[in-house]
């Protein structure tokens, strides 16, 4: 059962979620009936709180438009949620401001009770975020904006550089923002090139929100046109170290393959996207290995240590000394 206090903040958080709701929808989540509703939100006004009540077959209840609340009571799921949010956004490569995110962080370790409060502020002590880029962080703005323009189907006026450096002008139709391996990129009809592209952020030079709409293709799937984008298909990796297994798990760290003793080593097994990386982390190991599969990342190998061996033999340009 419902303690009545508990009720009267359980509207009060229903009314911060929804832009609306009906009496008879606020009595059925609270298990109750509508007079008792409308005695709560009785309560509500005569603390302050500006609920208007739209009044007949179809009433219903808001707080009023622009009215902010000071933060309620969160429980410690919901606050470490909150919180791991704010301590990540440098990790999501969001270009936000470090004194709303302390006053952020601050705000909602105030309304915890001591011991959660403790427990958080271990985490955000010594939880540490490596950033990939941090030379291609949009502004947070930026976001909101382009997302603003999305949920409005409004078209956008880019200024956009190509990676050779070319800038042209291009008023595209916006259907979806994602990030992607430390980069974060706009999806949508590009009307210069008439198709769907994807564009980087850190290359919009000039964004313009423009007041024309356009009519979003039903038969157009953003996150499937992303995936097709950006996700290659994954190889099956096949490697035998040649040494014991304990040295492998030590150079390894975390495992994030199949290792399988053998009479001769241990072999490595794992499916990977990117055959170029793969080899680039087998020979930061610096353990003695044998490829058995595919093919391909011997190539890779060999073009890397080809690379390598150029780079050792360059001699220095004698404007160098």
């Amino acid at each position: 059962m419902y303690h009545p206090t508990s009720r009267v903040l359980t509207v009060l958080e229903l009314l911060q979620a929804r832009p609306y709701i009906s009496g008879p929808e606020l009595a059925a989540r609270l298990e109750t009936d509508v007079r008792t509703v409308r005695r709560y939100i009785t309560h509500l006004q005569d603390v302050g709180i500006p609920v208007e009540a739209n009044i007949g077959r179809h009433g219903g209840y808001r707080l009023r438009p622009g009215f902010k609340l000071p933060p309620l009571i969160f429980t410690e799921e919901e606050a470490t949620a909150i919180m791991l949010g704010l301590l990540a956004s440098s990790w999501l490569e969001i270009e936000h401001s470090p004194i709303a995110i302390e006053g952020a962080l601050a705000k909602v370790s105030r309304v915890l009770p001591a011991r959660a409060r403790e427990r958080l502020e271990a985490v955000s002590s010594h939880l540490v975020f490596f950033p990939h880029n941090q030379q291609a962080r949009p502004d947070a703005s930026l976001l909101i904006d382009l997302s603003g323009a999305i949920q409005a189907s409004q078209r956008v006026a880019l200024d956009y550089s190509s990676r050779q450096g070319e800038v042209t002008h291009r008023k595209v139709e916006p259907y979806g923002i994602t990030g992607w391996k430390g980069r974060w990129y706009l999806g949508g009809y590009c009307c210069l090139r008439q198709g769907y592209r994807v564009f980087r952020l850190d290359r919009i030079q000039r964004v313009e929100i423009l007041s024309e709409t356009f009519e979003k293709a039903d038969d157009f799937d953003f996150e499937t046109f992303i995936k097709a984008q950006y996700t290659a298909p994954s190889v099956a990796i096949e490697v035998e170290f040649q040494t014991d297994l304990a040295t492998v798990q030590q150079k390894m760290g975390t495992v994030y393959g199949t290792l399988t003793p053998t009479s001769s080593g241990v072999l490595f097994q794992e499916q990977h996207d990117d055959i170029e990386r793969m080899a680039r982390y087998l020979m930061m190991l610096d353990l003695p290995f044998v490829v058995h599969d595919p093919p391909e990342l011997r190539e890779v190998l060999l073009r890397l240590g080809e690379r390598m061996v150029k780079i050792a033999m360059a001699s220095p340009s004698s404007s160098g000394k």
